[in-house]
């Protein structure tokens, strides 16, 4: 067994492409959901680049499903 620990699946770190094609919605749509801090928690690194976690959007999807 290897010591060197592995990634879950579940903390892959997406693309905000990766996101809305996997929602399906438009990026405006969900960079306006990210202004009105009503999308997934983001990272925003010193590049400027964002990224979702995995278990991030699994978990505001199912906040979504908890309102509906």
């Amino acid at each position: 067994m290897s010591s060197t620990p592995h990634r879950r699946p579940s903390d892959e770190m997406l693309t905000i492409d990766q996101v809305v094609e996997e929602i399906g919605v438009p990026r405006a749509t969900f960079y306006r959901w990210r202004q009105l801090k009503k999308g997934p928690r983001s990272i925003k690194f010193p590049n400027g680049s964002v990224r979702i976690r995995r278990s991030e959007l699994e978990r505001w999807i199912e906040t979504l499903e908890d309102a509906a």
